[in-house]
């Protein structure tokens, strides 16, 4: 027998009906979905890691690191063209920070002598839809991750070199490494905001 009274197991009982109601209401405005294209349909996907970019704002005085944003940086191949680029977009916004095809004369340079930071050139990054040349340096969590990264930018660059020896793009590479040359970075001393921060921290110690 239960020890509620009449009024209590009155109560209770309305109490489930309320928890166990699940009104339905119609939508006002009844919009269809859309397929969100992201332009990455065509390719595959060859690696991902989280990782934080920057670009060199040579035009700052003094020139600075700038940062770009977080997020996942994929190095993407197309299925039919066999091109492989490089693209992050910024957590949450999704907002492209770089977007630039791989070529076999790119290096991966250290930054300012650091193990989780690389720096490079790419003569034209879309990040901004107008293509435009860019020193570019992405930090990672540690120095494990920067060197799985590394290396799979190394796969890529020479998958990409045997694609262009077959192809009448040879003359083309040659001239593109002739550009980065120009622009290339005999060694960047410039430090991160996060390198001038750690830095910091090792003086305190």
């Amino acid at each position: 027998a239960s020890d509620e009274t009449p009024e209590e197991q009155e109560t209770s009982t309305d109490n489930a009906e309320e928890s166990n109601h699940d009104p339905h209401y119609e939508p006002i405005v009844s919009l269809p979905e859309q397929d969100v294209k992201t332009l990455e349909e065509d390719e595959e996907e060859l690696f991902k890691m989280r990782a934080k970019l920057y670009r060199f704002a040579s035009e700052n005085d003094p020139p600075e690191w700038k940062e770009r944003g977080t997020g996942d940086v994929k190095l993407l191949k197309h299925k039919e063209k066999g091109t492989i680029r490089l693209l992050m977009r910024r957590d949450r916004t999704l907002k492209i920070c770089a977007n630039h095809n791989i070529f076999p004369v790119m290096e991966l340079k250290p930054n300012a002598g650091s193990d989780r930071a690389w720096v490079w050139n790419t003569l034209a990054d879309f990040a901004d839809e107008h293509p435009k040349p860019e020193l570019l340096a992405i930090r990672f969590l540690n120095a494990e991750n920067a060197q799985k990264f590394k290396v799979k930018f190394d796969e890529c660059k020479e998958e990409v070199r045997k694609s262009q020896d077959g192809s009448g793009n040879v003359d083309r590479a040659n001239k593109v490494a002739e550009k980065l040359e120009a622009l290339s970075v005999k060694d960047n001393k410039t430090k991160t905001p996060e390198e001038k921060k750690e830095e910091k921290a090792e003086e305190k110690k």
